[in-house]
């Protein structure tokens, strides 16, 4: 009988180095936001939760997940309509979801997490379209449950917020709900 590696539960002690190292990880990007000034728990205007720097990785993140189910034209009002649903949906969340999310964007928002966990060395507003499938694939591949767990939590917010607005049912297939 042969297991997969990504089958096989999680151990005791890979429990453990996944936890310490995600704790270090995060408590690293938050001592780095507090030192170079950024205020996390400022959102952007015109947003509940979501910050610039949220924005800036976002624009550059959404793009890439709904190539295919919208077209080039339609890409800059999709992103935003996007953008809108997940902020929407933060706010919605409970208070320690909300808070691990918005960790999660604190380690790739700062370069000195950015860099070695993502590829991608410069920032977000300069990250092609190939840069960020690069990252995706490392992040969904990657031997650390952390960042498979960060690639399915990005992948579940984007695709909440998109397949979440009418306009985009008619692409899976969905004719929407049934009126009562």
């Amino acid at each position: 009988m042969s297991h997969s590696p990504h089958a096989a539960p999680l151990s005791r002690r890979g429990l453990l180095k996944t936890g310490l190292f995600g704790s270090l990880l995060l408590a690293g990007a938050g001592l780095g936001a507090s030192l170079s000034g950024c205020s996390p728990s400022t959102p952007a205007r015109g947003f509940q939760v979501l910050r610039e720097g949220d924005l800036a990785f976002l624009r550059a993140l959404i793009p890439v997940l709904l190539d295919g189910a919208v077209s080039s034209g339609r890409m800059p009002a999709a992103v935003e309509q996007t953008l809108d649903g997940i902020d929407y949906n933060l706010a919605a969340f409970s208070p320690a979801m909300r808070k691990l999310t918005v960790q999660l964007f604190d380690a790739l928002a700062l370069p000195l997490s950015r860099g070695p966990l993502t590829g991608v060395w410069g920032g977000w507003e300069q990250a092609t379209a190939g840069d960020m499938q690069a990252f995706l694939q490392r992040w969904q591949n990657s031997s650390l449950d952390l960042l498979q767990m960060g690639h399915a939590a990005l992948l579940q917010l984007v695709m909440l917020a998109w397949y979440g607005q009418a306009e985009a049912w008619g692409h899976c297939g969905y004719p929407g709900p049934p009126q009562i």
